[in-house]
């Protein structure tokens, strides 16, 4: 509900971002993003994770107050921005005055640079007062703008702002293709011009003017199609899809290959666990361990080092037997802990998995798993006589696992199994009460979600050559389960997108990787707070939320 906003609330909203800009200051956060410049001479990430927190917090508070006319709307965006910039004024005038950094060691000379642009302490604060203040008046006048304009503004700014951020990851790929004086033109050294980053911001905000004029008239004629044609033009999508993923190494070379197949390892985990949490809402905190078998048993078994069992096994051989004994392992888990549910499940999963890891580094077992020494000389899958190698290659074994899983979550889910696994998940006992087997149905969730992350753990042992206990933390689990969570608990292409989010995108910016595990609770509770049906959602898990959420409303 919409209401009036007094000086107070403005200043209290305004502090709350800056000590959110604060606190990224000085634990070091915005210096290293600065390192990262997006246009030359223009702006860094630094600035624009700067800006974040006045940007969000002035657009929520417009959006929920009384727009009597746009001039106070604006000026209130103006001053939640200027008042944000206070802590951090004060803070460069201390460190220009007073050496702070035997106390706050990340206020280091590059970030007050940053902060006061290079200028002397006054005449910098004098700038950084009016651009964050200038991003309180966009904010504001992104509510005060019309969709049709506020859309593809925000889209361009948000294509411009992705190209220069991974412009670095552009010029590796684009350097072999095109000449060096059109390299030039697009990048000043590993960041992008000013006159490319405009060109592609103009570029975007074309297109999405363009589809935003035709696209609602061509959504009604594809809505008009008669069954012939949307299966057709399904089939052409399909088709496309295919071939884009086929040649997806050809396009994205060596190291982004690279990135790809460990995405693609955590969306074959992803699948497994949201069998168990997101279908049945069994919460498995020590899903790490069936990656962790089978690994093990794919290093035991094709090892040509000490601890091989020299047994004729190679990768295809290997494989179907670690699948088998992870899924054992998943039964032998479910059945002691068939009986609890919530806080008690998550403990007792938790220290299973960490039982399995100290098996595997302890002493007593170092014959068969090397201890702390791992397992070692594990071959590279072998297909028609060659050794797939490369990330290029690696990266079809990999797809084929994706979309056997793909295939097999997708049909339980549709299943009377995977109905089945939703009552339990609604009410454990309702679900009894209508006569369905709650021993059978929690075995087959443990069983099936652990022979998933079976065969991720035997492809990721023959990816590295290479295996050791340290590479089996709970932090895995943890990872898992919070791509679920920001994908959208019980969504299958959810899996996919959080891996995306939570894989894909550190491993492109691995220079920032020691703010890894701030930046995922951050995600985590924005997520909790904005949207917590995940980024893709189940539709019927968004629909419960929804009904929750009015209730309350009402309730309330």
């Amino acid at each position: 509900m919409k209401k009036s906003i007094t000086t107070k609330e403005i200043i209290q909203k305004a502090l709350v971002a800056g000590v959110i800009a604060l606190s990224m200051s000085i634990i070091g956060f915005i210096a290293l993003l600065g390192e990262r410049e997006l246009v030359k001479g223009w702006f860094s990430l630094g600035h624009v994770f700067l800006i974040a927190a006045p940007l969000a917090i002035a657009y929520v508070t417009v959006e929920n107050m009384t727009h009597e006319n746009n001039a106070k709307t604006l000026g209130v965006g103006f001053a939640i921005g200027a008042i944000a910039s206070v802590p951090l004024i004060l803070l460069a005038y201390i460190a220009v005055a007073v050496d702070i950094r035997q106390f706050l060691s990340n206020v280091s000379p590059a970030l007050i640079e940053l902060l006061t642009f290079g200028k002397d302490a006054t005449t910098g604060s004098i700038y950084l007062l009016l651009l964050f203040g200038a991003t309180g008046v966009f904010a504001a006048l992104l509510n005060i703008l019309p969709a049709r304009v506020r859309h593809p503004l925000v889209i361009a700014l948000a294509w411009m702002i992705g190209v220069a951020t991974f412009s670095e990851i552009l010029l590796g790929r684009l350097r072999s293709l095109l000449s060096r004086d059109l390299i030039k033109t697009i990048f000043a050294g590993k960041t992008l011009n000013p006159a490319f980053a405009v060109g592609v911001f103009l570029v975007a905000l074309l297109i999405t003017i363009l589809w935003d004029a035709i696209g609602g008239s061509v959504k009604e004629k594809v809505a008009a199609f008669n069954p012939v044609q949307k299966k057709t033009m399904s089939a052409g999508k399909s088709l496309v899809v295919m071939v884009v993923i086929l040649f997806l190494p050809l396009i994205l070379g060596s190291y982004l290959s690279e990135v790809a197949n460990n995405v693609g390892l955590y969306i074959l985990m992803g699948l497994g666990l949201n069998i168990v949490v997101g279908f049945a809402g069994l919460l498995d905190l020590g899903y790490v361990a069936f990656f962790a078998i089978g690994a093990y048993v794919m290093g035991v078994l094709t090892s040509q080092g000490a601890l091989g069992l020299d047994a004729g096994f190679n990768f295809w051989t290997a494989l179907p037997i670690s699948v088998i004994v992870a899924t054992l392992f998943g039964i032998i888990l479910g059945i002691p802990v068939l009986g609890m549910r919530g806080d008690y499940l998550a403990i007792v999963t938790l220290g299973f998995g960490e039982i399995i890891r100290v098996i595997a580094v302890s002493d007593l077992f170092k014959e068969i798993f090397g201890g702390a020494q791992g397992i070692l000389q594990i071959p590279k899958p072998n297909f028609f006589g060659t050794e797939l190698v490369q990330p290029g290659q690696l990266y079809y074994v990999i797809l084929g696992g994706v979309l056997l899983a793909l295939f097999i979550a997708t049909r339980l889910r549709d299943s009377r199994l995977g109905r089945q696994w939703m009552a339990l998940r609604e009410d454990e006992d309702v679900a009894e009460a209508m006569g369905m087997n709650l021993v059978n149905t929690k075995l087959m969730a443990f069983a099936t979600g652990a022979a998933f992350s079976g065969l991720s753990g035997a492809i990721f042992a023959s990816k590295l050559t290479s295996i050791f206990p340290h590479s089996f933390n709970l932090i895995i689990s943890i990872n898992v389960l919070a791509l679920i969570i920001v994908g959208g608990v019980g969504s299958i292409p959810g899996v996919f997108i959080g891996s995306l989010i939570l894989v894909g995108l550190p491993e492109l910016l691995r220079e920032f990787a020691e703010y890894r595990m701030l930046i995922y609770g951050t995600l985590l509770i924005a997520m909790m707070l904005f949207k917590p049906e995940g980024f893709l959602p189940d539709q019927r898990r968004k629909r419960e939320l929804k009904a929750e959420a009015e209730l309350d409303g009402v309730e309330g």
